[in-house]
């Protein structure tokens, strides 16, 4: 059964795969089990990188996945930005614009309150000027003295611009999808994406493995409630391998409590050979004894 986010945009931006809508993105890890990686800072607090929020950036395999599957259309992102402005109804433009005046119009008053609240602050700390007093004014109270030059040019100086230029912090597209965006052809894949799709299919969840020195990290669930099983390193099939890569892989897997995993995919000529309709992936997984 189709979901209404089917078929959604990945954008493709130099050569990277990014999702952008928020709905979208819990739809593929929770329908999927794609998790990708997240990317955006938090506005509050954007020198962390704890928590992290939109885009979700995907690997190549995880992009070629959805596309082969019909639940995704790979889009240029600048050409479907640029289409978007160049045949955007005028009263849409319009109104955009406006919101984004309006919008800059109470940034610009909230700053400059702030900016008079300084001011005044500042003022009485000098001695220069009273207080504002909750009660009537007092008619008999003498006359303040004006400003000398001096003091003025002593007190701090804030630059208060009426408006200021926002962006609308939002989840999904602030332009309106064309009609037909230009898909691009299926995205480029590593030789071991057989190896990614035949464990997708098995249920597990993968994310990249550069943090263990791997290609794939395997869990048997979401990520958040569970730790990766295995380490997983993909290979052509008839791909010669150091046996000390073997060994190290095996004792570092077993060392983080992991297994290590090999496997590839035969050719097309050997599953012809073989009367298969689609190429055989095979596994093996290195566990290292006496650790």
């Amino acid at each position: 059964m189709a979901s209404k986010f089917e078929p959604f945009h990945i954008s493709l931006v130099a050569n990277r795969y990014f999702i952008h809508d928020v709905d979208v993105i819990t739809y593929i890890r929770r329908e999927h089990h794609i998790c990708g990686v997240l990317l955006g800072s938090i506005p509050q607090i954007p020198q962390q990188n704890v928590f992290l929020g939109a885009p979700l950036e995907l690997m190549p395999e995880e992009a070629r996945l959805l596309f082969e599957k019909g639940a995704a259309v790979v889009v240029d992102d600048l050409s479907l930005h640029k289409d978007a402005i160049a045949f955007l109804p005028h009263h849409v433009k319009h109104d955009y614009l406006r919101d984004l005046r309006d919008q800059g119009m109470i940034a610009g008053r909230g700053v400059q309150k702030r900016t008079e609240e300084r001011k005044h602050k500042a003022l009485e700390r000098l001695g220069l000027q009273d207080p504002p007093t909750s009660g009537p004014c007092d008619t008999t109270a003498p006359k303040e003295e004006p400003l000398s030059n001096n003091a003025i040019d002593s007190l701090p100086y804030f630059d208060a611009p009426l408006v200021y230029n926002v962006t609308p912090p939002l989840s999904g597209r602030i332009l309106p999808p064309t009609d037909q965006p230009t898909e691009l052809k299926p995205p480029k894949v590593p030789f071991s994406y057989p190896l990614y799709e035949f464990l997708h299919a098995k249920g597990y969840f993968i994310s990249p493995g550069l943090r263990f020195g791997c290609q794939y990290l395997v869990y048997p669930g979401d990520p958040l409630r569970f730790h990766s099983h295995f380490l997983a390193v993909g290979g052509a099939w008839d791909e010669e391998m150091d046996l000390l890569d073997i060994v190290g892989g095996g004792r570092l897997g077993t060392g983080v409590k992991k297994g290590f995993l090999i496997g590839g995919a035969e050719t097309e000529e050997q599953a012809c050979k073989g009367h298969a309709s689609t190429p055989d992936v095979r596994v093996f997984c290195v566990e290292w004894g006496g650790m």
